[in-house]
């Protein structure tokens, strides 16, 4: 009995043993089982304890367009395909591109910069591999995309300018923001400028509505790991982003379109206007610029070229050129004879091709004489020694202030950027800017629109508008539907229809500066207008005597420019043109393409017009000042 119970005795010792050992094992285990994961493992249980948490993710939202009068499409946005290379989707970038390369071409400039940009960023962040894509390449490459690690075909949304070069000085384009757009910005837009492929105006009306048409950023709810990438989205809990708004202009895009094309290669600019509302139906400088090149940043080479062009195609003509007005001027300086009562409009003055002042000669440019001319003749055949006359009895004064009414000198608000002031020059203004006194030769020159007076081509269109109609129009650029009529101008209804009368004539009375035209060319209505040349340079004796006489013995850029007013139907006024052709010789340049882009608004528009298109009369080239 004893040895059994020493038996059993050992046997519990040993089983105790073993248990004690067993459970010491386990604690050790345990102990460093937690030992790991409290120490050890910490970091990684960290993050995972972060996983799968929520994100907002920002949407950026469409661009507003930018539509013509009538709803015509000149800014908006397209699709643009392109492809994505996401780096940790490829254990090897090099591999990736050489099979993608099979399907398109990638240049090693391109490679080089993929390499770059994927050890800048995340490895979880999409790289654009390329962009504007055509369909066929996009569509080969969506279809293999499958068999290449990383690869990722997309779709973006990209600014769009479909009239390209005729409207880019007014509608501008966008560019990626940078750093100084950001710093004066709202702070809240930041993160949105800073997306991928978000883009603010730069000018024109795309910078200066860049606020409505910006629109405002969504926010699309995403999950998230702990390393950022997305694992899913709910969109029933996001926002979507608000689309900028539209911004309708007054231009009408055929007229737009139309006066570029018949500018063709002249330094020129166009403006059409509704005499009665002050709309402007086209806005127009040549040559011009692709916007559509600017949108992902456009080439040195591109650039330069633009830049070293000596006909400025960066240059907004229409309403950043100044230049003298030239003869166009004499239909307000009439308008002020007549007001002021300086002279009578049957009065004759003999015009003998030049008069004396002190000891200088003022020439007439037709030098052999008009003869005794009263207003309706000497507006007709803008005869300069008339002029010289009447700015005499007037006085500088009195020119200064009709020329303020017809809009010379004021600075018109269109809603963007550049618009020049031009120059009505006064006494006052010489001796403060070049301290001289105010000379009667000086009023002479500024009686025929020469010296210092200073007009853009919209200033001229709008004081076309303003003869034409009689109000004191204001130019506009946006449709407003609530635009208030314009107010009478104060001067008499007299006197406006003999200047009215007048400029009808230099286009359809013999002699005319302009009678060579043959008119509108449309059945059943007349036109009215006045030829203008702003001197530039003035032909020495001594050139003279090396046979440079003419025009066109001078460099490109001596020439004088050319300017011609214009407007119809003359019984009824509607529209006005004016073209000014940079260093083009004469007015002759600027008769012909502005009494077609008048011709097309007029047609345009069934209201302004009784007939159909008549035949054009016989097209002699005829000089005229």
């Amino acid at each position: 009995m004893r040895a059994d119970r020493q038996e059993q005795e050992l046997k519990f010792t040993r089983r105790a043993l073993l248990l004690s050992g067993a459970g010491a094992l386990g604690f050790t285990i345990l102990g460093a089982r937690l030992y790991a994961l409290q120490v050890l493992e910490s970091e990684r249980y960290r993050l995972l304890s972060e996983d799968n948490q929520f994100n907002f993710q920002l949407t950026p939202p469409s661009r507003g367009r930018i539509l013509d009068r009538f709803g015509v499409s000149v800014a908006d946005n397209r699709d643009s395909y392109r492809i994505l290379l996401t780096p940790e989707g490829t254990s090897d970038i090099d591999l990736s591109l050489d099979l993608l390369s099979r399907y398109m071409t990638i240049s090693q400039g391109r490679r080089d910069l993929i390499h770059r940009r994927a050890r800048q960023n995340r490895s979880f962040q999409p790289i654009t591999v390329a962009n504007d894509l055509d369909w066929q390449t996009f569509s080969t490459v969506n279809l293999y995309a499958p068999d290449i690690p990383g690869i990722t075909p997309d779709v973006e949304e990209v600014r769009n300018y479909p009239y390209g070069e005729a409207f880019a000085h007014v509608v501008g384009y966008v560019q990626t923001p940078n750093e100084n757009d950001i710093a004066n910005d709202h702070p809240d837009a930041e993160r949105l400028l800073r997306q991928p492929g978000f883009r603010v105006g730069k000018n024109g009306v795309e910078i200066a509505r860049e606020h409505d048409l910006r629109g405002a950023a969504g926010a699309l709810k995403t999950e998230v790991d702990a390393a950022g990438r997305i694992i899913r989205e709910i969109p029933d809990q996001s926002v979507d982003p608000t689309q900028g708004m539209d911004v309708v202009l007054t231009l009408d895009a055929d007229i737009q379109r139309f006066a570029s094309e018949r500018l063709g290669d002249e330094s020129a600019s166009a403006v059409v206007i509704d005499v009665n509302t002050g709309e402007l139906i086209a806005l127009v400088s040549n040559p011009s610029f692709d916007p559509n090149l600017f949108v992902r940043g456009i080439s040195s080479a591109d650039y330069a070229r633009y830049r070293d062009n000596d006909h400025r195609p960066l240059y907004h003509k229409s309403i950043q050129g100044t230049y003298p007005p030239g003869s166009t001027f004499k239909a307000v300086v009439a308008a002020a004879a007549l007001e002021h009562g300086v002279i009578d409009p049957d009065e004759v003055v003999r015009c003998t091709g030049s008069t004396r002042l002190g000891n200088r000669d003022f020439h007439c440019w037709r030098r052999e004489g008009h003869g005794p001319v009263n207003l309706h003749e000497a507006v007709k055949t803008s005869c300069d020694i008339y002029f010289y006359e009447v700015a005499e009895r007037l006085g500088i004064d009195r020119i200064n202030e009709m020329a303020a009414r017809f809009g010379i000198g004021e600075e018109f608000d269109l809603g963007i950027a550049g618009v020049a002031r031009g120059l009505n020059p006064s006494p006052a203004w010489l001796m403060a800017n070049r301290n001289q006194p105010w000379t009667t030769g000086r009023t002479y020159n500024t009686g025929i629109g020469q010296g210092f007076t200073l007009a853009s081509p919209l200033q001229l269109a709008v004081m076309t508008a303003r003869v034409a109609s009689g109000r004191a129009v204001q130019p506009s650029l946006f449709r407003n539907a609530m635009t208030p009529p314009a107010p009478h101008m104060g001067i008499s209804d007299e006197t406006m229809a003999r200047v009215r009368e007048g400029l009808r004539a230099v286009v359809h009375e013999q002699g005319g500066t302009s009678f060579s035209l043959g008119g509108l060319g449309i059945e059943g209505v007349e036109m009215a207008g006045k030829t203008g040349t702003a001197q530039v340079y003035s032909i020495t004796a001594e050139e003279r005597e090396q046979g440079v006489r003419e025009q066109e013995d001078l460099p490109w850029r001596l020439r004088d420019h050319g300017l011609f007013m214009c407007y119809a139907p003359a019984d009824n006024p509607k529209y006005a043109c004016v073209v000014v052709v940079e260093h083009g010789g004469g007015s002759s340049a600027a008769t012909r393409p502005a009494r077609d882009i008048l011709r097309r608004t007029v047609a345009r528009d069934p209201s302004s017009r009784p007939g159909v298109f008549a035949s054009l009369a016989p097209s002699t080239t005829r000089g005229g000042i």
